[in-house]
Formats: C-alpha cells, sequence, structure tokens
C-alpha cells in the first residue's frame, strides 16, 4: 500500500508539473533600445534618404505558456532620415515621434532561464510629433503633407537570458506617410533593443 500511494503521489506530481508548463503565463518588463532608419519613395525619383539613428523606450509584455505567445509592446519612437529632393536638388532632416504599438505572435526555443525568440506581427504608429529641416522649403516639402498614423510590419529574433532581454528586428512600412500621391513615401528601419523582465 504505501509503495502505491508514493507512485500515485509521483504521477500526480508528474502529470500537474507537465499541466502548468501549458497553463498561460504573464511576464512584464521594460525595454529601450535605438533603430536605424530610412524614408523612401516607392520609385526612388522623388526622395533619397539615407538611414540616420533613432531612440525607442517603452514596455512590453507577453502572455502564453509553451508554445506560441501574445506579446504586445508600447514604445515611444524617434525616427528620422536625412532625405534629398532629387528634382528639387534640396536636403534636409525628416523627423517624426510617435508611440508604437506592435501586437506580436512569437515563438520561444529553449528551456528554463535562457531562449531564443523568433517573433513577427503587424505595428501601428501614432504620430506626436513632425519636424522638417528648414532646408526644405515650405512649398516642396511641408509637415501637414505627412499623415498622423501608418502600418507597418514587423519581424526579428530575440534572446532571453535570466530577467534581460534581447532584440533584433526589421520594420518594414505598409502605409503611405505622404498624403500626396505624386510623392509616396514609406519608412524602414531596423531595430535593436534590450529589455528586463520585472515580473
Amino acid at each position: 500500500m504505501k509503495k502505491f500511494f508514493i507512485t500515485a503521489f509521483l504521477l500526480t506530481s508528474a502529470i500537474v508539473g507537465a499541466n502548468a508548463q501549458l497553463l498561460p503565463s504573464l511576464q512584464f518588463g521594460v525595454k529601450a533600445g535605438l533603430n536605424f532608419s530610412s524614408l523612401k519613395s516607392d520609385n526612388e525619383k522623388y526622395l533619397d534618404a539615407s538611414t540616420r539613428t533613432g531612440y525607442q523606450a517603452g514596455v512590453w509584455a507577453r502572455i502564453g505558456g509553451a508554445g506560441v505567445h501574445f506579446q504586445p509592446e508600447l514604445y515611444v519612437t524617434g525616427k528620422s532620415s536625412e532625405a534629398k529632393l532629387v528634382e528639387q536638388n534640396e536636403e534636409g532632416k525628416v523627423s517624426f515621434t510617435s508611440l508604437d504599438l506592435p501586437l506580436l505572435l512569437g515563438t520561444r526555443i529553449g528551456m528554463g532561464p535562457a531562449g531564443l525568440r523568433i517573433v513577427a506581427g503587424p505595428v501601428v504608429s501614432f504620430v506626436v510629433d513632425k519636424n522638417i529641416a528648414n532646408t526644405f522649403t515650405e512649398q516642396v516639402l511641408n509637415v501637414d503633407d505627412y499623415k498622423n498614423q501608418a502600418w507597418a510590419v514587423t519581424g526579428g529574433l530575440g534572446l532571453d537570458i535570466s530577467n534581460f532581454r534581447v532584440d533584433l528586428r526589421y520594420e518594414h512600412g505598409l502605409s503611405e506617410l505622404s498624403k500626396n500621391d505624386s510623392a509616396p513615401q514609406k519608412l524602414n528601419l531596423w531595430t535593436v533593443g534590450v529589455g528586463y523582465r520585472l515580473f
């Protein structure tokens, strides 16, 4: 009888432990990083843009257990680009400050405190500030020519080491930022971020 109870206890513990791995979990943390963005026109005849360095800072959450997880994030992001208007032969700087909301699906490879993550999903950006350097005349390019909301898709790799997080992603702009149909523009960027899990 004693052996029966020991066997039953061990079996029950194993089943509970296995089910616990499948239960949804919640993580929350902070993150900061750099982005390397460029503003491109589709035909490359209107706008020739070089990459510039920006920033991002905010929070993230991760919901899910083993297998697939959902990871919403919210950042304040500064994006900028050195731009040259090809036809007008004028150069200047275009910059945006936005609230970015990535809604990511991902999976984690690895057990315990270390693991590799793969994530992808849409990003919606709400522009809160726009600035165009004075070298661009208002007749050529004006802040009012840019929309206040944009969509993009992002994907990349992440590494978990204990409570620390490192991410490398590429974000491809889907929305035309310019209201001027004759001057279509999209913003593409790479991001490198470091995060910390609070709980």
